[in-house]
C-alpha cells in the first residue's frame, strides 16, 4: 500500500561542514552496526529504501529533516561509514559527477566479492535502467543529479536517487528495492518523495500506461520514415485541436514555462534508426537503448495517443511525503504507525550506540522533533 501526501524538499546549495559530517559518519556507523547485527543486511537495506525511515535517519544524524540535502548528505555519509568487509554492504555512485562512477563502483565491489560476470552485468543494467526510468519515463520536471546504488554481499540492492527542478527550487527523491521490484517499467517504486504534486506529469511506468508502452514499442518497430511522418504530422495546424487536450486544466507554474506536453522538437532520428534495427521486444528494452531520452519517450507517447488512441497516465506518481513545515518546524506524518515504527527502531539504535551521552541526547532530541505528537508545538 502506497504512502501518499506532500513533502517539503527545498534545494539547499553548498556542502555540509566537516565538523558535522565527521560526527554523522560516526553515528551512522554505529546505527549500521546495531541494525545489521540485530536485523541483518537485507532488513537494513529495506529500511533505507523506506522514505519514512530514511527521512528519520537524516534527522537523527542532525541534518535538516526537509532539505534536499538529506538525500545527498545521508547517502554520502553512509558510503563512508559502511565497510564492505565489516557490513557486507556498499554504496556505489552519489551526487553529480560521482554518479557517473556508479558502474565502475559496482564492478569493483562485486568483483571483490566474487560475483559471476552475469550477475555483475545484471546489476549494471539495473542501475542504468532505474536511472532511465526516473529521468525519462517519468517527466515531472526533475532531471536526476544524484544516483546511489546500494548493494549487499548477497546480491540484494536498493536505489536512492534524486532530481531537481531549478525553476521552483524543489527536489524529488525516488526509492527502489530489489524485493519490491517485479518489473522496472510498471509501478516499480518503494516510494517517491516531493513537496509538489504536478497537475500533469507524464508517467509511462503507471499501470494505466500499459497500452501506451506497448504502442510505443510497436511504433519503433515500424520503418523510421513512417514514424518520422507520424511524428511530424502531429505538429501540423490541423492537429492542434487534438493537442489541446494535453494541456493542464488549471494553472501550474512549472507547466506554464515548459513545453513538456507538446511534441518535442529535438527528436533524435538516429536513435529511432537504432531502435528499428534493434527491434525491442518490450518497453524496458526500448528505454535501455542508448540515445532514448525524455524527448523520444514523450514523442512516442504522443503518437501512441493521437494516432492509436492509447493514452498514457498523466497522474503524478508522488507516493510518499510529510506535510509542510518550516525549516525548524515539525513534520506531520501522513501515516503515523509507519512513522512511529521508524522512530522506535532508530531510538533504540541510538540508545545502544557506543557514542558519548552528549551525542545520544542531541540525536534523540532531533528525532523527537520528528514525532507526530509534537506537531502542534
Amino acid at each position: 500500500m502506497y504512502r501518499t501526501g506532500t513533502a517539503n524538499l527545498p534545494l539547499h546549495g553548498g556542502k555540509a561542514p566537516t565538523w558535522l559530517t565527521g560526527r554523522m559518519q560516526g553515528l551512522a556507523r554505529e546505527i549500521a552496526n546495531i541494525m545489521i547485527e540485530e536485523y541483518g543486511t537485507a532488513k537494513f537495506l529495506a529500511r533505507l529504501s523506506d522514505p519514512y525511515w530514511f527521512q528519520a535517519l537524516g534527522c537523527v544524524l542532525a541534518y535538516d529533516w526537509h532539505s534536499s540535502g538529506v538525500t545527498t548528505v545521508v547517502t554520502g555519509v553512509l558510503k563512508t561509514a559502511l565497510s564492505p568487509e565489516l557490513h557486507d554492504m556498499a554504496i556505489c555512485g552519489g551526487k553529480g559527477k560521482t554518479s557517473r562512477k556508479t558502474p565502475s563502483d559496482i564492478q569493483f565491489i562485486t568483483e571483490k566479492w566474487g560475483f559471476p560476470q552475469e550477475t555483475i552485468d545484471n546489476l549494471l543494467h539495473t542501475s542504468r535502467i532505474i536511472a532511465k526510468v526516473d529521468n525519462n519515463a517519468i517527466q515531472a520536471g526533475y532531471p536526476l543529479y544524484h544516483h546511489a546504488f546500494l548493494i549487499t554481499k548477497e546480491g540484494r540492492w536498493a536505489v536512492i536517487q534524486q532530481g531537481l527542478n531549478s525553476q521552483d527550487c524543489t527536489a524529488r527523491r525516488y526509492h527502489w528495492l530489489s524485493e519490491n521490484t517485479k518489473t522496472f517499467v510498471e509501478e516499480p517504486h518503494s516510494g517517491i518523495a516531493c513537496d509538489v504534486k504536478r497537475v500533469r506529469a507524464l508517467n509511462m511506468v503507471a499501470k494505466e500506461s500499459n497500452a501506451a508502452r506497448k504502442a510505443s514499442v510497436d511504433l519503433v518497430k515500424e520503418s523510421p520514415k513512417k514514424l518520422m511522418r507520424l511524428i511530424q504530422s502531429t505538429n501540423k495546424p490541423k492537429n492542434q485541436a487534438s493537442l489541446q487536450m494535453w494541456l493542464p486544466p488549471v494553472a501550474d507554474p512549472w507547466l506554464q514555462t515548459q513545453t513538456t506536453l507538446n511534441m518535442p522538437q529535438n527528436i533524435n532520428w538516429d536513435t529511432l534508426n537504432r531502435l528499428y534495427e534493434f527491434q525491442p521486444q518490450n518497453y524496458e528494452e526500448l528505454l535501455s537503448i542508448k540515445g532514448v531520452g525524455p524527448a523520444t519517450v514523450r514523442g512516442l507517447a504522443l503518437v501512441a495517443e493521437l494516432v492509436y488512441g492509447e493514452k498514457p497516465s498523466w497522474e503524478d506518481p508522488v507516493k510518499f511525503s510529510f506535510a509542510y513545515g518550516g525549516k525548524d518546524g515539525v513534520p506531520f506524518p501522513v501515516e503515523r504507525r509507519a512513522m512511529d515504527e521508524s522512530i522506535e527502531i532508530l531510538k533504540k539504535a541510538v540508545e545502544e550506540a557506543k557514542i558519548g551521552e552528549k551525542y545520544k541526547l542531541r540525536s534523540l532530541q532531533n528525532l523527537r522533533r520528528f514525532t507526530p505528537q509534537n506537531t502542534n508545538s
